[in-house]
């Protein structure tokens, strides 16, 4: 690969970004950090605002073309999904069991650390409100979706393939162009303000295991999808690592929808199941967020000697699945939806939860980047059952530009696209 095109690379400028952020933090001024953090509120402002808009755009027209096996598609995603959430829960309940016992043993209670006690400030914000929430979209998008496939409404399929090109148009010219910024600032910011080094000061082991967790799970996925599309688990690994990457930068699994979507092209997935599967997992998969928080609550239970059963565990999990489901589009947003079942069903104090807070947001990228890696897994095992039984967009209907925006030639979408059955 020549300089040129390393430099063009969405990983290159991914990795670049994170490695100034961190740097940059060391010597900034405050006034010239405040002007990334002022960026950064108004690119977050848009993004809430855009996804509910992408989210439907790219799903409505993939229901639509599903006609009578959307449910049973759906269905599927969805239960694949959550059994792949809820399977990654069980296995850091596992290991917080068998490991913090001897891992933890000389390790003094932690108190909640304030993240908020030096943040930089925005000179200004601007609030924009979205049209929509994220999980009125979803509903929206299934309903509307189904509704056509039931009726053969060819022409409101038409008006929503639009907007799914005008959408992607957007991406293109846009959004991407701006993540690599939008990460620095993210990077800047946290070096700057020190929480991070605080909290992975005081939760260090904790944290290794979670990465590593997050790690093995994902081996666990990608050797999974390779055997079932009986295909290179590590070939199909390292082809997501874009979106891996503008994850950890992001912390948003919906904000980085775009790159997930260009990567699980790249992985032979037909076109119209990647536009079906990866804005929906992107809201309903979150293996790598449920290893963490699973992770900690349990350390924290360990450290304050508190008395859970593994009936009670289980419950735990199982609700936990279900209220993070409308949480990747906000950085952060999985431990936010946790909050109320770690005080309900846990029983963890204000001070308990704050901790949890703390913790999870100083390292929230990891479990993101991990969310949507695994994405890339569902979408291949889905693609190997559903491809050509999905239709919404065709070959010719991806303009030269869009191709070359999302690193994708003609070749690679005739490729990846099934012919209509």
């Amino acid at each position: 690969m020549d300089i040129k095109s390393l430099s063009s690379s969405l990983l290159f400028r991914v990795v670049i970004a994170i490695i100034l952020g961190i740097i940059c933090s060391l010597f900034f001024p405050e006034w010239l950090a405040r002007i990334f953090t002022t960026f950064n509120g108004l690119f977050s402002n848009f993004l809430g605002f855009f996804i509910p808009v992408l989210i439907f755009s790219l799903i409505a027209p993939a229901i639509a073309g599903l006609g009578r096996g959307a449910g049973k598609w759906l269905g599927i995603v969805a239960g694949i999904a959550y059994a792949s959430t809820i399977f990654s829960g069980l296995i850091a309940y596992g290991a917080s069991q068998a490991i913090f016992p001897w891992l933890l043993a000389n390790h003094a209670d932690v108190g909640a650390v304030d993240l908020d006690a030096d943040t930089l400030q925005p000179y200004f914000t601007i609030e924009v409100s979205p049209p929509f929430e994220v999980m009125t979209a979803l509903l929206l998008a299934f309903c509307l979706g189904l509704g056509m496939a039931v009726v053969k409404s060819d022409n409101l399929y038409k008006v929503t393939h639009e907007l799914e090109r005008v959408v992607m148009k957007t991406i293109t010219a846009f959004v991407i162009p701006l993540l690599p910024i939008f990460i620095f600032g993210i990077f800047l910011g946290m070096g700057m303000n020190g929480g991070l080094i605080e909290i992975i000061s005081a939760f260090g082991k904790v944290l290794v295991v979670a990465v590593i967790g997050t790690f093995v799970f994902l081996a666990i996925q990608f050797i999974i999808a390779g055997a079932i599309a009986k295909k290179n688990p590590w070939k199909l690994f390292k082809n997501m690592l874009p979106a891996y990457f503008t994850a950890l930068g992001t912390s948003s699994s919906a904000a980085t929808i775009p790159v997930t979507y260009q990567q699980t092209l790249k992985n032979d997935v037909d076109i119209n199941v990647a536009g079906f599967v990866v804005p929906l997992c992107a809201t309903i998969h979150l293996a790598g967020s449920m290893m963490k928080i699973t992770l900690f609550a349990f350390a924290v239970v360990f450290l304050y000697d508190m008395e859970v059963s593994p009936a009670l565990a289980i419950g735990f999990l199982l609700m936990l699945g279900i209220s993070m489901v409308a949480a990747p589009g906000v950085p952060g947003g999985a431990i936010m939806a946790a909050t109320g079942l770690l005080a309900s069903m846990l029983g963890f104090d204000e001070n308990q939860v704050a901790l949890m807070i703390a913790a999870y947001i100083a390292i929230d990228s990891f479990g993101t980047a991990a969310n949507v890696t695994g994405d890339g897994a569902i979408a291949v095992i889905v693609n190997k059952f559903a491809k050509g039984q999905l239709h919404g967009t065709s070959p010719d209907e991806i303009e030269e530009e869009d191709r070359v925006a999302f690193d994708v030639t003609p070749g690679d979408v005739e490729h990846h696209h099934s012919p209509k059955v």
